[in-house]
């Protein structure tokens, strides 16, 4: 691939690199899991391959049955974190040029609705969000794959 089609960096891309802060809660060689800045609820974790592809549809398999893997320990500690009914999936691709996939604690399907995202959630909440989700993580036996919690982020 030659510099002209070398797609931008996303915004995620460049959170994973370090250019842009990010709440990260997992981090592997194929994916992390991060909060978004914009959450529907507390709590609220992409999941998010490294390699910067545009679609579900267009993810490597092998990273793909790795996401729902990364998706199903992530989900059980949103679950022991914060109780919720449910945790619901949604794929949408409609804002960022990068594949990822949102586990939202949800207590009714209305609960996931994205004309709740609070752009201006609390630092203070989404630093708390974070670590219960690492904690779970670590409770859970994934310590290994609990990203560090980053300073300002």
């Amino acid at each position: 691939m030659d510099a002209a089609s070398t797609p931008e960096p996303s915004v995620f891309t460049r959170v994973m690199r370090g250019e842009l802060p990010g709440r990260f809660v997992w981090r592997d060689d194929l994916v992390v899991a991060m909060l978004t800045i914009a959450p529907i609820r507390p709590g609220h974790t992409m999941v998010i391959p490294i390699q910067q592809v545009d679609s579900w549809l267009e993810v490597p398999a092998e990273t793909w049955a790795h996401m729902g893997v990364v998706q199903q320990a992530v989900g059980s500690a949103i679950k022991q974190a914060f109780s919720p009914t449910r945790v619901a999936t949604a794929i949408l691709g409609m804002e960022v040029p990068h594949c990822h996939v949102h586990l939202v604690p949800i207590d009714r399907e209305s609960d996931l609705s994205f004309a709740n995202a609070d752009p201006n959630a609390p630092a203070e909440q989404q630093d708390a969000s974070a670590e219960a989700i690492r904690s779970a993580l670590r409770d859970a036996g994934h310590g290994a794959n609990v990203a560090p919690a980053e300073p300002g982020a």
